[in-house]
């Protein structure tokens, strides 16, 4: 049996600059609130809708106006299932300390979102897409109510506007329509993971960070509370030590969550549905039209059974380069193009392999009895390395844009990712 180490507690961190949390749960806390709204009683369901903070994004105000200024009928919120191509949610985790307690640090001043994520979800309920953009992302942030108008890093945007300066940004770099967004608080992560009893996490080599007090040993931990928050959180303990290894670190996380919430143990049980529900409305911001309780029941009926293989987590591709500052990285917009495309084409994508910086296929994943001898592994290439403009080329690797078989658009080697379908597990930074 392999050995469990709890991780360290987290306290107020000595470092003059502590890690700013990661809430990645974001995702399933709507997944979560939209299926409970279905699930739960009507008193449950008004009971968690009742605690639930809204903002209007650009849009809302902008219809609100137009009513104000004398169009005729109410503002209401759009139908899922009536959104022609799918539906376009973007998640926030904010770092705020406001109203969190001292146990994640001393309030940093601005307010950063640190996780921005975006769901996309099929018109026909076929399929689901989550886009992370890494924090360190230099974009060019649009005008703002509040700021914005300039080139900075991704996770500025929230401090310059609120949820809606981040949804402009997002859109202005994706070409997307975003009418729904919700944002997400340290606390959310601790009392949903507490809520589904636990969330297990694999771990190939050991993650031991200084930095947060997390250690773990290889093996499968099941991980809640102040643990998963500082599993999410670390970033010097995983991969190379970047933003963008933490990214993948943290798929690993959102898959397993997303597969402990679709189980049947979690499904059926009332008290963990309430608890998730009351979890996410507590400690969530959503726009106004989001929070329309015929909205959420609309993504619930849009998630509910989606197949797990179907569920795509891909980080924004990206790369370093001389014009950013160090330590940031730059748009691959050549990559982004084709996995926005097939977004905006309504259209499933897959990634070449699962796994990124910090995240390998667990060799125990579990296989199904009646599934095909996996094929001999292939060499990966070493990215660094100079490509050979003599090197044959097998003719039959589909090139990064093909739509395969399955209907989905095979994405470049440069935008990692896995399904939720696939177990992996974090890699320590050794």
């Amino acid at each position: 049996m392999t050995k469990k180490t709890p991780i360290a507690r987290h306290g107020r961190q000595s470092s003059p600059h502590p890690l700013r949390a990661v809430a990645t749960t974001a995702l399933a806390a709507v997944a979560v609130l939209a299926v409970s709204g279905v699930t739960l009683g009507a008193y449950a369901a008004w009971d968690v809708t009742r605690s639930i903070r809204t903002v209007s994004l650009v849009s809302d105000q902008a219809a609100a106006d137009a009513q104000a200024a004398g169009a005729e009928g109410p503002v209401a919120a759009p139908a899922i299932s009536a959104i022609d191509g799918g539906v376009n949610l973007l998640l926030v985790g904010s770092d705020s300390r406001t109203g969190q307690g001292d146990a994640y640090g001393d309030d940093e001043g601005a307010e950063l979102n640190d996780v921005t994520m975006l769901m996309h979800i099929a018109q026909d309920h076929s399929s689901a897409t989550v886009v992370s953009f890494p924090r360190d992302l230099v974009v060019d942030l649009p005008e703002c109510p509040g700021g914005g108008g300039y080139t900075a890093p991704i996770n500025e945007s929230l401090g310059q506007g609120g949820l809606a300066c981040t949804v402009l940004t997002v859109e202005s770099l994706t070409g997307l329509s975003i009418p729904f967004a919700a944002e997400i608080q340290f606390n959310g992560v601790i009392e949903m993971s507490n809520a589904v009893g636990g969330v297990p996490v694999c771990v190939a080599d050991v993650i031991d960070d200084p930095y947060t007090g997390v250690y773990l040993e290889p093996g499968t931990h099941p991980l809640k509370g102040a643990d998963a928050l500082g599993f999410l959180r670390t970033r010097h303990g995983v991969g190379d030590g970047s933003d963008i290894g933490r990214i993948s670190s943290q798929q690993v996380f959102l898959s397993s969550l997303v597969r402990t919430v679709k189980s049947d143990s979690t499904l059926t049980d009332f008290g963990k549905l309430y608890g998730l529900a009351k979890a996410a409305a507590s400690n969530m911001t959503l726009s106004d039209r989001l929070a329309s309780p015929d909205t959420m029941v609309s993504i619930a009926l849009a998630l509910k059974d989606i197949d797990l293989a179907k569920v795509t987590f891909v980080a924004y591709p990206n790369f370093y380069a001389d014009w950013v500052p160090e330590g940031k990285v730059a748009p691959d917009t050549e990559a982004a193009d084709i996995l926005f495309a097939a977004i905006l084409a309504d259209q499933p994508v897959a990634v070449a392999a699962p796994g990124g910086v910090a995240s390998v296929v667990d060799p125990a994943a579990p296989v199904a009895p009646d599934a095909a001898a996996p094929a001999a592994p292939t060499a990966t290439a070493d990215p660094t390395a100079p490509i050979d403009p003599a090197a044959p080329v097998d003719p039959a690797a589909p090139a990064p844009g093909t739509v395969l078989a399955d209907g989905s658009t095979l994405l470049p080697d440069s935008v990692k990712g896995q399904t939720a379908a696939d177990y992996t597990c974090s890699v320590g930074n050794e």
